[in-house]
């Protein structure tokens, strides 16, 4: 069988969105009609049998945008509480979407913490399984609004990665502002080739990868190949796809050829706790 027929068979799926995918990039305000679509694609998966987790970007920007502030570059309190009032403008928008399809949220909100201690870690897990069992879809984010440097993920890539191994997730899709892995950034080099598999993640691979291309994203290509990592070690396949027609997502799912696929291998001595105790995930963004 094909690699992407495969994909027609995951049972469990984790999206990723990041906040250039939900914003219109002239205003930095939301785009309610690519909400509406991922939405409508998320609820039509739901309503197939499959669990749906969507890890979503995107407090931050919202919260700014409604308190006035311009520029990207702010504090960490002033961030934490354009969080508190993005977090929440953002899962009104969600509440009020799905409810149009007749499904029904639930936020999730995580820190590194809750990953560290054994009990958190078991609850946030259960947690998820009693959601699926409702057929609610999960919406995680961090919470910025508390976290510090010494218990933050960093960036929505690498919750996402963690969540896809916490819960034994058998996908990971990260839409974003980029078609996936290049040879070298495309924005750059027009010469750069697109890679479409990736069968194991060595220094050659590592290489490829490039900053952050966004104004309201924080996650380059270098956090997406170290969530990578952690998914495929975890059993799951990852793909990194363009999120800027969330029509995508259906494609990929219908075993289309859309964007890099990084194939799951399933390492026996995978540890989760090993990547956030000793930071291996964030070795490749310094």
């Amino acid at each position: 069988m094909h690699i992407r027929e495969c994909l027609k068979k995951k049972k469990r799926i984790v999206i990723k969105i990041g906040s250039s995918s939900l914003t219109h990039t002239a205003t930095g305000d939301l785009n309610l009609t690519k909400m509406e679509q991922l939405i409508r694609i998320l609820t039509d998966l739901r309503n197939e049998g499959k669990d749906v987790v969507l890890v979503s970007s995107g407090a931050v920007a919202i919260g700014r945008k409604s308190v006035g502030i311009l520029e990207n570059t702010i504090n960490s309190s002033v961030k934490q509480a354009c969080a508190a009032i993005g977090q929440a403008k953002l899962m009104m928008v969600y509440q009020k979407l799905f409810a149009e399809y007749g499904q029904t949220p639930a936020q999730i909100l995580m820190t590194k913490d809750t990953m560290l201690n054994t009990i958190s870690r078991k609850n946030a897990r259960n947690t998820f399984e009693e959601l699926f069992h409702m057929r609610v879809i999960p919406i995680v984010n961090e919470n910025d609004t508390v976290s510090t440097d010494e218990i933050e993920f960093g960036d929505n890539d690498t919750l996402s990665a963690i969540v896809t191994a916490l819960i034994d997730a058998d996908l990971l899709i990260l839409l974003s502002d980029i078609d996936g892995l290049y040879t070298d950034n495309p924005r750059v080099n027009l010469n750069a080739e697109f890679i479409t598999t990736v069968e194991r993640i060595d220094e050659k691979i590592l290489g490829m990868a490039k900053g952050a291309g966004s104004k309201f994203g924080t996650g380059g290509m270098a956090t997406k190949i170290s969530a990578a990592r952690i998914a495929n070690d975890s059993g799951a396949d990852m793909i990194v796809a363009n999120g800027e027609k969330v029509s995508i997502l259906r494609q990929i799912l219908d075993g289309e050829n859309c964007g890099t696929i990084f194939l799951a291998h399933k390492n026996p001595e995978f540890y989760l706790m090993d990547y956030i105790t000793t930071k291996q995930y964030q070795k490749e963004e310094k």
